[in-house]
Formats: C-alpha cells, structure tokens, sequence
C-alpha cells in the first residue's frame, strides 16, 4: 500500500488497470476507449498500462467502446472502461445491452451536465438516465472512495449471485480532476482481493450457443424477474466482499449507505456524491448551536437503499433531499426513491431541492438556506431551486 497525491482519474485508472492485470491468469483483460472530458484521463491510464495478459482497444466512438466490453466479457475477459455525459449517451443501446446480457463489466462514469448547452461541469444526470439499465450504480464522494469502490466494483460484479456491470460514479473536476493524499492499492493486494474472473454464459467454440437471439414473451418475462432477483442479492453481497476488502486493505470502503448524527436527529438531510461532505460540516456547526440535525450519504443508487432509509428516517420529522440532477417534470431524482422508499408510512415530511444542478457549486452558505427553510415548512411542495441568480 502507498500514498500518493493523486486525481479521482488517476484512483480509477489505477485501480482498474491493476484489477485487469489481476486477472491474467485466467482470460486476461480488455478496455474499450474512447475519449471525453472530463474522464480521457483514465483511459490515457490504462492506455499505457503494461498488461501480461490483455489489450486496450481504441475505438471510433462510445458505443463502440462498450460493444468492445461487451465481446471480451461474453468471452470470458475481465472488461471495463470510462466514459461521461453525452459519450454515455450515445453508449446508450450498448450499456442496457451489457445488463440484459448479465455481463459483468465495470465502467468508471465522469458525471457532467448533458448538453446542449454544451456544459462540462458535474451534474448526475448522465448517469441517472440509467437508472432502470439494470446497472449497479454507486456515486463516490472523494478520490479514496473512487479507488476503494471501483475495486470492490470488481468483485461485486462478478459475484455468481450477481454477474451484472456496474458503474463508478464520481462528479466532473470536483473529484475527476482534483488531487488529494489517497492510499493506492499494490498488485500484489489485488490478486488476492479478487478471484479469476470467470463468466458462466461466455462463448465457448465447443459447445456453440446463440446470444441474444428471439425471445417470446414469457421468455423475457422470466429474464427480467431474474435480474430483480439479482439486484434484491446485492445489498447482501456487498456486505460480504466489503468486509473481504478491510481484511486485505486493513481499511473499511463504504457501503450503500453513511449516515452522520442521526441518533436524536429532528431533520435530517440526504445528499449524494461531494454535496455530502459539505453537509458534514454544515451539520458540526448547527450541532454545536444545539440544534439536532442530521445527514444520510447514499451512495449505492441501484439497487437503492430503501430498508436502510426507512430506519434511519422512521422518528424524524422532516427530511431535505440535496439533488445535482433534474428530472423534467418532476424534480430531483435521489428525492423521488426517497419518497418511494417511505411511501405507505407516517413518516416524515419529505421535501426536494435541486442543488449544484449543471455544476453550481454547493457550499455551506446554500445548505444554510435549506435547513431554514427546511425547518419552517409544515407541508412538502413542489422541488426548490437552490442557486439561481436574479
């Protein structure tokens, strides 16, 4: 293990590119890229990583890159890549392709605001269009996290339980580009965090099968009820392998969900990605006032923690939810599986703000204006703007 100064695009090419190498005593590793700010940086890693066994394959465009991911890990390859905001967007067809396939594919997601207009600053938009892809989906607050989970990424996806992609979610130059003191993983911890990838439904010339061919409706009927029977084994799994990865890396990576001074909170705040760490501070300052405010960091999106919020939200009175994202029509996305999550209780007044959206800046001035207003309001409305100039 080594500390380095080093961006949240050096942690995920680092960590992937020794994840790939880990597996060459099986089929070896494959990464298809292709470039766009702000996540080129990973690729350009990986690029010029020395792989015993494994190629790096430039492409044409993005959904090319994942149609590269998603031939290696039908052949039994440990495959991933990294992309970002309109480049995901076109990768579209290919990223559900690699769900309903059931490969276990791991892509490392820049989150930028999707153009027009062309905007290249953080916004979770990019890969909340997923949402429903059948992709595992986790959203990093610091560079440490990005390294740690794109790791346990790894083992999770190809779990026998699970065999579904995931993704790595973490916020355009905030985290992409900036640089802080993380512990780096060695080779060697590598190979023994994760086993031989081995894909059960890959090609195999000796006994030859047809991939995505014509299905009835009954046939996909059953295909869908087997990747929520998946997704409902996550939550389990990932307990599992975190606890693998403490054993081998001698620290903790987080899991679904952090939760801050929730114990005797009155209102308590939900945020995502770098949002929560400013929320932290903001909650030392009120706690030391005396005021009895808490905090909840999803991170695990898909599948969403929805148990683990309901407890932590079951003796609250009111609950804000802190979006860098916008859902046309209905508000911030994080705020709608909240709701979801306590729907059916008498739970807490739930009210939605659209914070950071297109890469605004969340600082403890504007978490200040959502707890005041937060706490004078006796019913939920409609999602509150944060940030905009008039």
């Amino acid at each position: 293990m080594t500390m380095q100064l080093a961006t949240g695009n050096y942690a995920a090419g680092h960590s992937m590119s020794l994840a790939g190498e880990a597996n060459r005593g099986a089929r070896g590793a494959v990464c298809g890229i292709y470039p766009i700010t702000p996540q080129t940086e990973i690729v350009e890693y990986i690029a010029q990583f020395p792989f015993s066994k494994g190629r790096v394959i430039p492409v044409e465009s993005e959904h090319s890159a994942m149609g590269v991911c998603i031939g290696a890990a039908l052949n039994g390859a440990r495959a991933f890549t990294a992309s970002s905001s309109n480049g995901l967007a076109y990768m579209a067809e290919n990223v559900m392709v690699a769900a309903f396939y059931r490969l276990p594919i791991v892509m490392a997601a820049v989150n930028r605001t999707l153009g027009p207009p062309w905007n290249i600053w953080a916004d979770q938009g990019d890969t909340l269009m997923f949402r429903d892809f059948a992709w595992i989906q986790f959203y990093c607050d610091s560079n440490q996290d990005v390294a740690d989970t794109t790791l346990l990424a790894f083992r999770l996806a190809e779990d026998p339980r699970i065999l579904l992609p995931v993704m790595v979610c973490m916020e355009a130059f905030i985290v992409s580009h900036t640089s802080m003191e993380i512990e780096l993983a060695t080779q060697e911890q590598v190979d023994r965090f994760l086993p031989p990838c081995d894909v059960p439904q890959r090609l195999d010339s000796q006994h030859p099968a047809t991939i995505g061919g014509m299905a009835f409706p009954q046939d996909t009927l059953s295909q869908r009820l087997d990747l929520e029977e998946a997704m409902g084994r996550v939550p389990g799994a990932l307990e599992e392998h975190r606890r693998h990865f403490e054993a081998e890396f001698g620290r903790e990576v987080s899991g679904a969900l952090d939760s801050y001074c929730c114990e005797d909170a009155e209102l308590i705040l939900i945020a995502s990605g770098t949002v929560a760490t400013t929320l932290r501070d903001v909650i030392d300052e009120r706690r030391r006032g005396g005021e009895r405010v808490g905090m909840i960091r999803i991170k695990l999106f898909r599948p969403f923690p929805r148990e683990q919020v309901r407890s932590l939200c079951a003796s609250v009175a009111k609950v804000g939810v802190l979006d860098r994202n916008h859902a046309a029509g209905t508000g911030g996305i994080f705020c709608h599986e909240v709701r979801a999550s306590l729907q059916g209780r008498s739970g807490p007044l739930v009210q939605g703000y659209l914070t950071g959206v297109g890469g605004g800046d969340v600082v403890p001035a504007l978490v200040d204006e959502v707890l005041t207003d937060l706490a004078q309001r006796s019913s939920a409305g409609a999602a509150v703007w944060m940030g905009i100039e008039t």
